[in-house]
């Protein structure tokens, strides 16, 4: 079982790939707002 650290990296980095191939602004603004929401989590778990 992996760690929610690496969990939240893992899902960082695929929705940041994901946002840059998004067909649609408004699936690549879905997309940026899970990042913007992984990035808050792993800064909260990593402080």
């Amino acid at each position: 079982m992996e760690s929610d650290i690496r969990f939240y990296a893992r899902r960082l980095a695929q929705e940041q790939v994901a946002a840059r191939t998004a067909l649609t602004l408004e699936a690549r603004n879905r997309r940026l707002a899970l990042v913007a929401k992984f990035e808050a989590k792993l800064a909260q778990l990593c402080a």
